[in-house]
């Protein structure tokens, strides 16, 4: 049996995300202290304690999320699991930080300070209302990609992330977008829906965070991951370190690809996948395009008890 790791990425974020593991493993407790301590501040008090709004802001959700992750894999591991039962690891967007630190490619406390210069760079790209982003559902990635480019007319439209075969998003200026969701109606599509959140991500209009991005990741240190990461702007595989650094900047603009990654690890043998952290929407993502994979999260005590069994 081939199995893959694959890591969330933002909207599962939930107030007392992890902290069932904090309580339960002092390895998943010393993660949240180490992020703590990276950033100078207490963001597991906010994870665990603070408000929804807060917690969601893109500069607090990407690294309170990764740090929910790699608690999870430290669990694992105190029950014998870890990485080296991974073939391959993925993470969705800000997930494919967590999937290189939990194959130790970053470390955690570089992760964390990344995924906060990454979060405060993608609000700060385009200032609030300008942009927007939509969730196609029941139309395939080429039809969205192609209704993003008749909608753009002159604007920025993107099909954005590719998240399974009946659920593709939109991005880019709120004007072209809302033109995509009205035209993705009357070409077919059961539902279009305008998304909470604030700003287009991956779309060309984060070019100014994928150049903050691109001078934060030239000074960090980054090694081969234990095993090979499938990158989301080329939905295959990558270990060479100058590569995966080039692809972290590229995937700030570029499409997530998650449907072709999960295609490429069904077709190279993987049958079973895990997701690392908070939420289950990779699950249910994996399960609609591979009917045969078996997917699993694993975010709490129960989770973990339930692997063991």
């Amino acid at each position: 049996m081939m199995r893959a790791f694959v890591f969330p990425g933002q909207g599962a974020q939930v107030i007392g995300m992890g902290r069932e593991l904090a309580d339960a493993y002092p390895a998943a407790r010393e993660v949240f202290a180490e992020v703590d301590e990276a950033l100078s501040e207490n963001l597991s008090d906010l994870i665990w304690n603070g408000d929804i709004e807060t917690l969601t802001l893109t500069q607090n959700a990407q690294p309170a999320l990764m740090a929910t992750s790699i608690a999870a894999l430290r669990a694992l591991e105190a029950e014998g699991f870890g990485i080296k039962d991974a073939d391959f690891v993925a993470g969705h967007s800000l997930g494919e930080y967590s999937a290189l630190c939990a194959a130790g490619a970053l470390s955690l406390a570089d992760t964390a300070r990344l995924l906060r210069l990454r979060g405060q760079a993608m609000q700060e790209a385009v200032p609030v209302g300008i942009g927007a982003m939509a969730a196609i559902l029941g139309l395939d990635f080429a039809a969205v990609d192609q209704l993003a480019r008749d909608a753009a007319e002159g604007e920025v439209c993107q099909a954005a992330n590719d998240n399974d075969p009946a659920q593709v998003v939109v991005s880019g200026h709120k004007g072209a977008v809302e033109r995509a969701a009205a035209l993705a109606k009357e070409r077919g599509a059961k539902r279009a829906l305008m998304l909470p959140v604030s700003a287009p991500f991956h779309s060309a209009l984060m070019q100014p965070a994928a150049a903050v991005m691109a001078e934060a990741l030239a000074g960090v240190e980054i090694v081969a991951p234990a095993v090979p990461l499938v990158a989301n702007v080329r939905a295959s595989t990558v270990t060479d370190p100058a590569e995966i650094r080039r692809l972290l900047v590229e995937q700030v603009t570029g499409s997530v690809r998650w449907r072709e990654s999960v295609e490429f690890l069904t077709a190279a043998g993987v049958t079973e996948f895990w997701e690392i952290g908070a939420g289950k929407a990779l699950t249910g993502m994996i399960k609609r395009i591979s009917k045969d994979a078996v997917a699993r999260n694993v975010g709490t005590p129960a989770d973990i008890a339930a692997l063991k069994a």
